[in-house]
């Protein structure tokens, strides 16, 4: 009798699903969204135990409210912040101001060239509340991820030793991903920069209008981006001396905050109007070089990688969120090509074994290119503030000027229909 109760235990501790998304960030949750739009139903394992809002925000340009209207969420998220109508870059060079001003304009359809800065709880909230109840689990830390022998499963290993079967899994776990290591992957890489984000309030409305600012010196950058009429959200990097990379968060942000002081007071007053106790964040930059996301390898099996996961490209160029909202359209498109039915997306549709690993194929086909350029964007740009070696400024300066030197191509991209 004994043995029956723990064969009954285990059975019931070892759960099959069709698909497991590994991550309920932003990707992730995204991803989860679409396969319920196209009438797929997912299982998304959270490692923390509640809704992770933390962080900052989110600036979503064109192409990201075009995979945002996909979704279903472009509507309600729009009435949450401002457009932005105008960028200011000063460059500090040699301590001279070089600004350039640019007006984005807004008269192609569906808004190709729109700019908005959303609050990360904000987008978070908006998916979380669109999927089915009981799609997210939380508490669950995956800590290995392999075959099963005997089915066409993989397992997934929680740290408390229960496992998950699923016919295919998607690492949406962010850049120090189990599942990208699973894949293939190797470690990313990071780049010696340190960068605090924050929120400045305004209770009485701030003075700054609807202008995305930057301040660029040779190892410095300030910038806020406006929100809404009371709230802004800035962020302030530095690149850190020799032998800092790995000193402490406070330490970290005191270096970097020292020099605020030393711009103009305004900038220093959106600074010190940051609740520190809330809304701080000090990261490091991580990154996969372009040219290891132009050859990896993103499937093993019925298992593939989404967002930072699979391309971690640092903030530079705005596009990490973006990019991750692409990720969760293209992915849903393609594994419903491999699902049983007509193709009108009835309430669940359900994998055939034998199209998963082709319509997995396709995805990474269609995302490589995209994500390469994206990753060789940010990689020039972070480079070319980090470096002290002016051959390696130059290439930078090349490849950026073959690349159209600004987000125009990286916002006009159309990730198509869900």
């Amino acid at each position: 009798m004994d043995v029956v109760k723990k064969a009954t235990a285990a059975a019931e501790e070892e759960e099959v699903h069709g698909v497991v998304i590994v991550g309920g960030g932003l990707c992730g949750l995204a991803t989860a969204l679409a396969l319920h739009r196209k009438g797929m139903g997912s299982l998304v394992v959270e490692r923390s135990e509640a809704l992770r809002v933390g962080g900052v925000a989110l600036n979503v340009h064109a192409n990201g409210w075009r995979a945002l209207e996909e979704l279903g969420l472009a509507d309600g998220l729009r009435k949450t912040a401002n457009l932005i109508t105008s960028v200011r870059m000063v460059r500090q060079i040699q301590g001279k101001n070089q600004t350039t001003v640019s007006s984005p304009s807004y008269n192609y359809a569906r808004c190709r060239k729109e700019i908005r800065c959303l609050r990360r709880k904000d987008v978070m909230e908006a998916l979380a509340k669109s999927v089915p109840a009981h799609t997210i689990r939380y508490g669950c830390r995956i800590v290995a991820v392999d075959e099963d022998p005997g089915t066409d499963c993989t397992v997934l290993t929680m740290a408390d030793g229960s496992t998950i079967k699923a016919k295919v899994v998607i690492g949406c776990d962010g850049w120090n991903s189990v599942v990208a290591r699973y894949v293939g992957l190797g470690a990313p890489s990071q780049l010696p920069r340190f960068i605090v984000l924050g929120f400045a309030s305004y209770p009485e409305g701030h003075p700054f209008g609807t202008e995305f600012s930057q301040i660029i010196a040779d190892d410095f950058a300030v910038g806020r981006v406006p929100i809404n009429e009371n709230l802004l959200h800035f962020f302030v990097s530095r690149s850190p001396s020799p032998g800092r990379t790995d000193v402490d968060e406070d330490a970290a942000r005191k270096y970097v905050l020292e020099k605020v002081d030393e711009l103009p007071g305004e900038v220093a007053d959106m600074v010190r109007r940051c609740d520190a106790a809330s809304s701080w964040t000090l990261t490091k930059v991580w990154y996969r070089p372009p040219w290891q996301v132009a050859l990896a390898g993103f499937r093993r099996g019925a298992v593939t990688v989404a967002g930072d996961a699979m391309h971690a490209m640092g903030p530079f160029i705005g596009q990490g969120g973006s990019a991750g909202l692409e990720d969760a359209v293209v992915l849903a498109r393609s594994l419903s090509s491999a699902a049983a039915g007509d193709g009108r997306a009835p309430p669940r549709q359900q994998l055939r074994d034998d199209a998963v690993g082709a319509a997995i194929d396709e995805y990474v086909a269609e995302r490589r290119r995209r994500a390469t350029t994206l990753c060789l964007h940010s990689f020039a740009i972070g480079t070319l503030l980090t470096t002290r070696w002016l051959a390696v400024k130059l290439a930078c300066v090349a490849v950026l000027a073959l690349l159209g030197g600004d987000s125009r191509r990286d916002a006009d991209y159309d990730c198509g229909r869900l």
